[in-house]
């Protein structure tokens, strides 16, 4: 089928420069995920994105999400110079549709519309070839339905005409049954329908849905689903709105973990901005975020307010409130944290320890390794069973290049330690506290640079009181 996705208008509710589909939802912009959504229908899908609003911005997210992955190569992209509505915006596509095949319908601020929506709505509409001039259309009972235009039907039911809310009289308004926008037409009737839109409406715009009268009186068959949630088929206009369906789709992938066995301590209190999966007994405390793709293995838990991103976490570790874990591997038995901050090409392995307010970037650490406090260590290679005391830097910039730390197996290291790169310290070697290491430390040894202590007679400065500004009488 053909596939139109409506991604042209600004969203002045938003009061954003950015434009209004890319306005982000649990880490995606909102059209990615209707993206994503068009994808999965047809291997065939090459759908075709009507921007215009902001259109160097969706063009540049578009480009940017072709790089990333494959399946986004086909997707084409019609301009639309001036916004004069739903009607105006999918005639622009008429030249890059199959006219032989069905056309659906989508939304660019409607993101969380089901597959299994669309795919009953299509075989609802029998395949819809176009020599069958028939019309899908999915609507939807709302208690509320306040801002939507509503399903007019006549006295057996059938469709007859969609009336804008705007346009609307009083007896059509009270009318529950609402208009979501989606739905599946007939592309050689489309075509003809398009061009004989008219403005004579409340916004001067060409409607879409005026197309549906159009189809009544060409006695064309028009055929009705609604989706399963309410939710699937709800858009974005405001800010309001836009958390509104955050909160809705971290309750369902918080609902997800919960069904596959993982311990949420407030499932309210989670937010996934990409993939998270999990093994057996997971457990993840209140306030975390996860962003790109983390994998937490079996027995993980992850203390209160983490935030990991494209991390992968092996069994049994533990990580501490308040840690940041970015673009890391962390092996087995670990501990992380509390308040530590693990950034892009880490890789610790298994039993290793990095306590609170210690940093580690660009580094592998090897087994049993531990750094428990206040240490920043950069661009390093660390052995076994390596003990990094408090105070420890790795001085890994020069102010123009990074260059690399190597400690080997077995290795201590003083508080308050400063390891100019580039540097090596040699298996099993000690390096005493307060030592600036400029060269290499050989193994088996104790380095100590400091300077000698000393004891002097000094007395100490007393603070003189300043002389009273009162006259003598």
């Amino acid at each position: 089928m053909n596939i139109v996705i409506l991604a042209a208008g600004q969203g002045k509710r938003m009061k954003s420069a950015l434009p209004k589909v890319l306005q982000p939802l649990a880490g995606k912009p909102l059209l990615e995920h209707v993206l994503e959504t068009a994808i999965s229908l047809t291997k065939a899908a090459q759908p075709v994105v009507v921007i215009g609003h902001g259109a160097q911005y969706v063009n540049a997210f578009l480009s940017d999400l072709a790089n990333r992955n494959p399946r986004f190569k086909a997707i084409k992209t019609v301009l639309q110079k001036e916004q004069k509505g739903t009607g105006h915006a999918l005639l622009q596509t008429l030249t890059k549709l199959n006219k032989d095949l069905p056309t659906l319908v989508l939304y660019g601020d409607v993101p969380l519309t089901t597959k299994d929506t669309l795919q009953s709505l299509i075989r609802l509409a029998d395949g819809v070839r176009a020599k069958q001039s028939a019309l899908g259309l999915l609507t939807q009972n709302m208690e509320n339905p306040k801002g939507y235009g509503r399903i007019v039907r006549d006295q057996d039911g059938a469709v007859s005409a969609i009336v804008e809310e705007k346009d609307a009289s009083p007896s059509i308004k009270a009318i529950h049954e609402i208009n979501t926008g989606i739905m599946v037409l007939p592309s050689e009737s489309l075509s003809k329908w398009l061009k004989s839109l008219k403005t004579k409406n409340a916004q001067g715009e060409y409607y879409l849905t005026d197309v549906i009268a159009m189809a009544v009186r060409d006695g064309v068959p028009i055929r009705t689903s609604q989706a399963k949630n309410e939710y699937e088929i709800l858009g974005v206009n405001s800010r309001d709105q836009l958390a509104a369906l955050e909160r809705q789709i971290q309750r369902q992938r918080a609902a997800a973990l919960l069904e596959s066995g993982v311990t949420l301590f407030d499932p309210e209190r989670i937010d996934i901005r990409g993939e998270l999966s999990c093994g057996q007994d997971v457990w993840i405390d209140v306030g975390c975020v996860f962003e790109g793709r983390v994998h937490l293995a079996a027995g993980v838990r992850i203390g209160p307010y983490c935030v990991l991103k494209d991390t992968q976490i092996a069994t049994n570790t533990q990580v501490g409130a308040f840690t940041h874990i970015d673009g890391a591997q962390i092996g087995a038995e670990a501990r992380v944290g509390p308040y530590a901050r693990i950034r892009p090409g880490t890789i610790l392995a298994n039993e290793v320890h990095i306590g609170n307010f210690v940093e580690v970037k660009n580094t592998k650490i090897s087994a049993q390794s531990k750094a428990n406090h206040l240490a920043y260590v950069g661009d390093s290679i660390v052995g076994a069973r390596v003990n990094i005391g408090a105070g420890t830097i790795t001085c890994n910039y020069d102010g123009v290049n990074k260059h690399q730390t190597i400690i080997e197996d077995d290795v201590f290291i003083g508080s308050d330690t400063q390891l100019v790169a580039p540097v090596k310290v040699g298996k099993g070697a000690t390096l005493g506290a307060g030592t600036t290491l400029t060269k290499d430390a050989p193994a088996g040894k104790l380095t100590v640079s400091r300077a000698k202590q000393v004891s002097l007679d000094w007395q100490r400065p007393i603070k003189i009181k300043p002389k009273s500004s009162k006259v003598k009488k």
